[in-house]
């Protein structure tokens, strides 16, 4: 099984609008950000000891990066108009209550909060993210719950459903942190009595 990136990454798509990267000239529109977490062995220190910083560190590193992009959004639409979306999400969701609780809380959706509420979205939002990455990150190496991402199947059946807000006032972008592997362990497709299934580069015979 080829790797479609390798080495750890974000991948960047603009989906329902126009590919044009982060910098804009039009007039700022909404966002829908949607960040698609690969919690498999790529995080395992373990696997990985002379990487530094670690993948977990420089995941979060990233996404503290969105977050400020957020911010920056938020300061352009100015506080009344400001409805811009956010979230980090998992494909399958992990095994690991603890885990998609603490997921659950880097769910933000401006549209639906007063402008009190939106100015402490603004003022706590990169902290919040790099705090609750922090724990989701070592529940994951703790547990050594390597359960990964099944990109292929994200894109063939939830894509739309999970990234894409139909009102065209928001720019929806999708970013996964992954280090390519689009399979996953539990992922198998049925025909009648007949089953397929991709199998892992360490699950094959050499």
């Amino acid at each position: 099984m080829k790797k479609i990136i390798i080495y750890s990454i974000t991948i960047l798509m603009i989906l329902g609008c126009n590919i044009c990267g982060i910098a804009q000239t039009t007039p700022p529109r909404q966002l829908n950000i949607s960040i698609l977490l690969d919690l498999s062995d790529r995080i395992n220190p373990q696997i990985h000891p002379n990487i530094v910083p670690a993948h977990a560190e420089r995941d979060i590193e990233i996404i503290k990066y969105i977050t400020e992009y957020f911010k920056t959004n938020m300061v352009n639409l100015t506080a009344w108009n400001a409805k811009g979306k956010i979230r980090v999400f998992f494909s399958p969701p992990p095994s690991n209550p603890r885990i998609n609780d603490i997921a659950a809380k880097l769910n933000i959706d401006c549209s639906i909060l007063k402008n009190p509420d939106r100015k402490d979205v603004y003022d706590n939002i990169t902290n919040l993210f790099a705090q609750k990455l922090t724990e989701i990150y070592n529940q994951t190496i703790q547990r050594s719950g390597w359960e990964g991402c099944d990109i292929w199947r994200f894109f063939k059946d939830d894509v739309r459903d999970y990234c894409i807000e139909s009102n065209t006032n928001y720019r929806n972008i999708l970013i996964i942190l992954t280090d390519g592997y689009i399979f996953h362990p539990q992922s198998m497709n049925q025909n009648a009595n007949r089953y397929a299934y991709l199998l892992g580069e360490r699950n094959v015979q050499q």
